[in-house]
């Protein structure tokens, strides 16, 4: 991954191009607290990106791939405009609705809105369950986590659209969303290593 403007050298492309064939794009550019991009400067920066003759995933924002006007919408319209190359479209998706039923629709729901805008491979590369609309992030037990993780991963098995998906791992002893205690799996831990 290319991970923001100042990741755009030659040192590091030439360094990507040697440990592989894709490329994801920027990390959340529309958060002050990650990227921080507008998308005239990632735009800017795409042809130094797309050199590197990868397959090329666009910038992976932090909500709102389906939404008109959104950050990513004018990303791909910019893209499209001064015809760029843009292979896939890398995701991140939280949950804050801790029912796995409720949370697997949603995310179902966001993957296949975006999917429909763009008509670009999906990779989901960071999802879980975590609230984080109070600013202190709020965890689901471990049981709501593990019986998301069983209901996602079966969904995300049968989307033909989804070439990858990764679980976001936060530690368990916080009571985050980790997939281990030590080096054992946990509940969750299971359920993901299950769906592979």
């Amino acid at each position: 991954m290319i991970w923001g403007p100042g990741s755009v050298t030659d040192a590091e492309l030439n360094q990507a191009k040697s440990q592989g064939t894709t490329l994801l794009g920027f990390n959340e550019p529309d958060m002050a607290g990650q990227a921080n991009m507008t998308v005239a400067k990632a735009l800017d920066l795409w042809p130094r990106l797309q050199s590197t003759g990868m397959r090329l995933g666009a910038p992976a924002v932090a909500y709102g791939g389906d939404v008109a006007g959104g950050w990513l919408d004018r990303f791909m319209k910019g893209a499209a405009d001064r015809n760029y190359k843009v292979d896939f479209i890398p995701l991140h998706w939280y949950g804050a609705d801790f029912d796995a039923t409720r949370a697997t629709d949603q995310l179902r729901g966001y993957l296949q809105a975006t999917y429909n805008r763009y008509k670009k491979p999906i990779w989901l590369t960071e999802y879980a369950l975590i609230d984080f609309s109070t600013g202190t992030p709020r965890y689901p037990t471990p049981a709501q986590q593990a019986a998301f993780v069983k209901k996602s991963t079966a969904m995300l098995q049968g989307l033909s659209f989804v070439e990858r998906y990764a679980w976001f791992t936060l530690s368990a002893d916080r009571g985050g969303t980790g997939l281990y205690n030590g080096a054992t799996p946990n509940e969750s831990g299971a359920a993901y290593r299950a769906a592979g």
